[in-house]
């Protein structure tokens, strides 16, 4: 089926966009050179690493200071919390598109970035940034200048909730959300915490309650859609497996909705969305259902009384990262959505 958005802009198809990838050998970099590789309208023009000089093919990689943006129309920044943001700046004060898959661009304030992060932010003045959900703000990303693309369990836990939170449904009572990643979440750096030995034959939940730095920014996102839903519990944990993410969501209603009427909102909400799967009432997600592909899977179960049960599976480096990034540059540039993704 065709919707308006995934129409491409015919100008913008007929050329070729020119892009860089910054921080190009880590889990998400590697992905993203690989989908904007097979991408009908991309030309990937350089790539970087302060840590290696050519990519397994032979591909030569740059250090950033180095990084030719006079040359590119776009760049995708895999880069450290706390470094993206000096790089963004730089890329959108030349002119270049960005798509910042750290979490710099993603809060709305300063204030708030330092308080969770625990240091100054790196560039105040591109606050607030547009939120690269598409399935949430897909308005906001056409044509935008520069995107700040959201987390793993941040995009599975809002598109578990976000047709709820859209039709004024959840109550005021708190939303516990569990999940569930694969260790490739962790990143490529050396970690003991992440390292086979510790991670095999074990599931670890980590920085439980409201400890977790996500936490702010699913409420942000939540409270913008639903100012008087309740407050956020999280419980993430990490899985002995490669790549994968599971969200369950235990969520409340607000009295007269009934379970067939919050399902009815998924149906809408999600009919026309070419990257989200929504499962038959009463059917949860799994995880291999997602793993290796490109879009989300999303389930509706029946929990006790006014509680329902919603699970949402992704990717955690497609989906919820490398992926969504090229969904919201297609977005950014006119090109069909899921152009290089289906």
């Amino acid at each position: 089926m065709t919707h308006a958005h995934l129409e491409p802009s015919p100008a913008v198809a007929a050329r070729t966009l020119r892009v860089g990838v910054f921080g190009a050998t880590g889990y998400t970099g590697q992905l993203l050179i690989e989908l904007l590789r097979r991408h009908p309208h991309v030309n990937l023009h350089f790539a970087t690493s302060e840590r290696e000089r050519a990519l397994e093919d032979g591909t030569p990689l740059l250090p950033a200071d180095s990084a030719p943006l006079a040359e590119v129309d776009a760049v995708f920044l895999c880069l450290p919390n706390g470094v993206s943001g000096g790089v963004a700046a730089r890329a959108v004060a030349a002119g270049v598109r960005v798509v910042d898959l750290s979490a710099d661009l993603r809060l709305e304030s300063a204030a708030l970035y330092e308080q969770t992060y625990k240091m100054p932010h790196p560039a105040p003045q591109l606050l607030p940034a547009p939120y690269g959900l598409p399935e949430i703000g897909r308005a906001q990303l056409r044509q935008a200048r520069y995107i700040a693309n959201p987390g793993c369990h941040v995009t599975a836990v809002l598109l578990a909730l976000y047709p709820l939170a859209r039709a004024g449904a959840l109550s005021d009572a708190p939303i516990i959300a569990d999940t569930k990643t694969g260790v490739s979440g962790a990143g490529k750096e050396p970690k003991p915490e992440s390292m086979f030995c510790e991670v095999y034959g074990d599931v670890k939940p980590y920085n439980v309650g409201r400890r977790h730095r996500h936490v702010p920014e699913i409420e942000q996102a939540l409270r913008k859609l639903q100012p008087d839903c309740g407050a956020l519990i999280f419980a993430p944990h990490l899985v002995p497996l490669e790549v994968g993410l599971l969200a369950t969501v235990y969520a409340t209603l607000k009295p007269d909705w009934t379970l067939e009427r919050a399902y009815a909102e998924y149906q809408a909400a999600y009919a026309a969305e070419p990257l989200i799967a929504l499962h038959p009432l009463g059917r949860a997600a799994r995880i291999r259902e997602a793993a290796q592909r490109n879009g989300a899977v999303v389930g509706v179960s029946e929990g006790q009384g006014s509680t329902l049960i919603l699970t949402c599976a992704i990717d955690n480096l497609r989906k919820g990262a490398s992926a969504q990034a090229i969904q919201n540059f297609n977005l950014m540039f006119g090109l069909p959505e899921t152009a290089g993704l289906l």
